[in-house]
């Protein structure tokens, strides 16, 4: 079993030595999404979950400090951070510490790697609407896990336990690591024979997934940061953001 904050120390261990040396050159804090320059040119983007921020006349009393301030400082609110936005800004960081390798497989839906079968279950953990009628075109059986009920009818506790033990194929966004629920998530599995972690969030550090059951990563780099951090700063989500990223994919077993 999988302690809470497994994942998110692992990745901090990671970057933490490669950002000792670098510094915050631009930061946004969007709607949708956090983004982050370094200055060495890199920069990585998290989601912002909706209940993330508090509200009143200080949401984050460090405003007007981080630019110019080292990267530890942002990447440290991983393991410290005391909500779900510190949490956001600390895995935009560690995605801007990290570099994909040459041949990092290439920009494809991610459910093409899936090879999905009429009568299969599918257990889809945050609502991925443009996956949904490409899943089910399959014959394959989906059940979403969701917890906003805005977006999707909500499951009972029971529904969604049986959904994570009997699925075949797991698809998890990975929000899950921004409201800590990855690892709740990932315990509740019984034996698919993928598992994937999904959204422009995502690490992309197989090694801090291992003994785990996950076995595809499928996140994104930023390929345009001038547009990507103004996006951020007007409001825009994904369909916007989306000319500007490479999505990545990463099999893992």
């Amino acid at each position: 079993m999988l302690k809470s904050g497994t994942i998110l120390n692992r990745l901090y261990e990671k970057t933490e030595p490669v950002a000792q040396s670098l510094r915050i050159a631009d930061l946004r804090i969007g709607l949708s999404y956090v983004g982050i320059k370094l200055d060495n040119g890199a920069a990585g983007l998290a989601a912002v979950l909706p209940e993330s921020a508090a509200r009143g006349c200080t949401v984050l009393k460090e405003a007007g400090t981080y630019v110019g301030s080292s990267a530890v400082e942002t990447l440290k609110y991983i393991v410290d951070g005391k909500n779900a936005l510190h949490r956001t800004i600390g895995v935009a960081t560690a995605n801007a510490l990290i570099l994909p390798k040459e041949g990092d497989n290439e920009d494809r839906e991610a459910t093409t790697y899936l090879n999905l079968q009429p009568g299969e279950k599918v257990a889809m953990v945050g609502l991925f609407a443009p996956l949904v009628e490409r899943i089910r075109s399959t014959g394959a059986t989906l059940t979403i896990i969701e917890k906003n009920p805005q977006r999707q009818e909500l499951l009972s506790p029971e529904d969604k336990q049986k959904a994570l033990k009997d699925c075949d194929v797991a698809i998890i966004t990975a929000t899950t690591l921004l409201n800590d629920t990855f690892e709740e998530t990932i315990n509740l599995l019984g034996a698919p024979r993928s598992v994937v972690l999904l959204g422009p969030s995502t690490p992309l550090v197989p090694e801090i997934f291992r003994d785990t059951s996950v076995t595809h990563l499928g996140g994104a780099v930023i390929a345009d940061s001038t547009k990507v951090l103004q996006i951020i700063s007007e409001g825009g989500g994904t369909p916007a953001l989306r000319p500007y990223l490479r999505f990545v994919n990463l099999l893992l077993k």
